[in-house]
């Protein structure tokens, strides 16, 4: 696994994270598949039955994580 990637992954979780708590939520890295380029994260408290989860997942977090880390392609919720 590419280390110098996941800790990429997880310095863009750290800037996001803040503006997730500040709603009652958070995000957690669960794992990332090199085949694919995809990060999986959990999204949990307020998060958890938020109708604007799809825009915070796809619009926000996956946003800013194809444009800081090279290589991620996808941010999907780990099952």
């Amino acid at each position: 696994m590419d280390t110098e990637i996941i800790e990429q992954i997880n310095e863009v979780l750290k800037k996001i994270r803040p503006f997730l708590k500040r709603d009652g939520g958070d995000v957690e890295f669960k794992s990332y598949d090199e085949e694919s380029h995809t990060v999986y994260i959990t999204l949990t408290g307020a998060c958890i039955g938020c109708t604007m989860i799809d825009d915070t997942l796809h619009l926000g977090i996956e946003a800013i994580m194809i444009e800081e880390v090279p290589g991620v392609l996808a941010v999907k919720l780990a099952e």
